[in-house]
Parts: structure tokens; C-alpha cells; sequence
């Protein structure tokens, strides 16, 4: 068989795998805080026929090395985090972060996630927490009946509680985590990602320090799909699969034609 099938094959898997990557940053376009992901592929061994340097004939030595490849296969998804769009909510407890850094929220597991979505809100409790209910880490309560509640760009939180005319700093305050490689992160869904040995050890601190972004109150960050972009790098993926294609179509027929000789 003719090893053009097997590597044009690996082609066309690559590119329903960039196409999956692509589909699914489309479908989060307006995710909160969703970064997008990018599909990275590597190209496979390779079948060495010769090697330069080695004797070909006599004393003379080859100059080149003649090597086939065998295809190409999906090695990983990089994530992109540059900023997202900043939409303003008015909503006093909808934060988005500019810049570096993730809120760090508690997991019913007692594990620690992190995300960029800050839409929160405060549960019967009275702890902050995301839309699906996990409080913020470390846990902030909101006093029942406060009003005017304002949150600083250095995570500082101010209410009037009742009984006090005077505005009442609330503490802890709004921390965000950093991290030396984000791109490691696991995503499990829900907007919200894990850390692991590659992300490095997360480093909380006070938003606007040590590298870390601020928190912009009344406002959500958006997905950062640039939509244009990814049709661009869906028409780019549909015509190397159509090539893919060709190319085994190809194959076929010079096979269909050593075939015929033998009649």
C-alpha cells in the first residue's frame, strides 16, 4: 500500500481535531471570561533512507539525508489570555479583572478552582459566590441588609450596614491568584480552571500587585474569540482536509491504475 494514504489520513484527523478546537471557541464567543484555545500539531517520525555523511559509493559520502515523513498528530491545545472586551453591568458585584490573575474559588470537594468569570453574587448565607454557588476563597460575607456596596480596583470591599450611616470596610477583601505558567491550566467547564504542576504554585495577593490586574467593579470580561479570525482559520482547516482528501483520492487512483497493468 502506498504510504501516501496512511500520512494523508493523519492530515484529515488533524484537521477535524483544529476544527473541534475552532467549533468550540465559536460556541463560548460570549462566554464570561472564556480565553480561546488554539490547536498545535506535530509531525511524526520519520522513515530514514539515507544519511549524510554516511558512504554512499566507495569513498564519495551522501550530502543530504533522505527521510520520508509518516504525517502529522494533534500535540496540545495553547490557551490564549490576552485580555477579553470589558461590558459594563452597573452591578456591584459583577467584577472583571485587567490584567493578570484569576478569583479563587472553593470547590464542594474543599478544592481550590480559578476563573475570570466574575459574575458573583451573594447567596442566603450571605457569602459571595459564582453563579453555580461556590464562595470565593477566602470567604466573604456580605452583612444581610447592606446596601451601597463598592469594590475597589485593590479588591477592597465598602457597604453601609444597617445601623451605621458611615460606610463599613468589610474584610477579607477581593484577592486574585497568579500563576508563573497559566497556559498549564485543566479546564473542567463551568468556567472555571485547575492548577497543577506545570502552572506553577499560585501566588494570592492583593489585585494590583506584584504583577497581578486590577478589579473593575460593575464591569464583566468577555470571551477573547475574535470571531473573524476563527472563520479565517475554519475556511484554513476545511481546505487543508479538502487537500488531505485529494491527496488520497490520489493515491487511490494511482493504485487503480498498477491494478489495470496486471490485465
Amino acid at each position: 500500500m502506498m504510504q501516501s494514504l496512511n500520512t494523508a489520513a493523519t492530515g484529515m484527523v488533524a484537521q477535524q481535531t483544529n476544527l473541534d478546537v475552532i467549533s468550540n471557541n465559536l460556541a463560548n464567543v460570549n462566554t464570561t471570561g472564556y480565553k480561546a484555545q488554539r490547536a498545535d500539531f506535530q509531525d511524526l517520525m520519520y522513515q530514514t533512507q539515507n544519511v549524510a555523511g554516511v558512504a554512499a559509493s566507495g569513498t564519495s559520502a551522501s550530502p543530504v539525508t533522505t527521510q520520508l515523513g509518516l504525517g502529522t498528530t494533534f500535540a496540545a491545545t495553547t490557551s490564549n489570555f490576552s485580555q477579553g472586551a470589558m461590558t459594563a453591568t452597573g452591578g456591584p458585584l459583577d467584577l472583571a479583572v485587567a490584567g493578570s490573575g484569576f478569583f479563587k474559588v472553593l470547590m464542594p470537594d474543599g478544592t481550590d478552582a480559578y476563573t475570570r468569570d466574575g459574575s458573583f453574587s451573594v447567596d442566603a448565607n450571605g457569602l459571595l459566590v459564582t453563579s453555580d454557588g461556590y464562595p470565593i476563597d477566602p470567604p466573604v460575607t456580605i452583612p444581610q441588609g447592606a446596601s451601597a456596596i463598592s469594590i475597589s480596583n485593590t479588591g477592597t470591599i465598602t457597604a453601609t450596614v444597617p445601623g451605621s450611616s458611615d460606610a463599613t470596610q468589610i474584610t477579607p477583601g477581593i484577592q486574585l491568584t497568579m500563576f508563573s505558567n497559566p497556559g498549564a491550566l485543566q479546564r473542567i467547564g463551568q468556567n472555571l480552571f485547575l492548577a497543577n504542576k506545570a502552572s506553577g504554585t499560585a501566588q494570592d495577593g492583593t489585585p494590583g500587585e506584584n504583577g497581578s490586574g486590577q478589579i473593575q467593579a460593575g464591569y464583566l470580561e468577555g470571551s477573547n474569540v475574535q470571531v473573524v479570525q476563527e472563520m479565517v482559520n475554519m475556511i484554513t482547516a476545511q481546505r487543508a482536509y479538502e487537500i488531505n482528501s485529494k491527496a488520497i483520492q490520489t493515491s487511490d487512483d494511482m493504485l487503480s491504475v498498477v491494478d489495470n497493468l496486471k490485465r
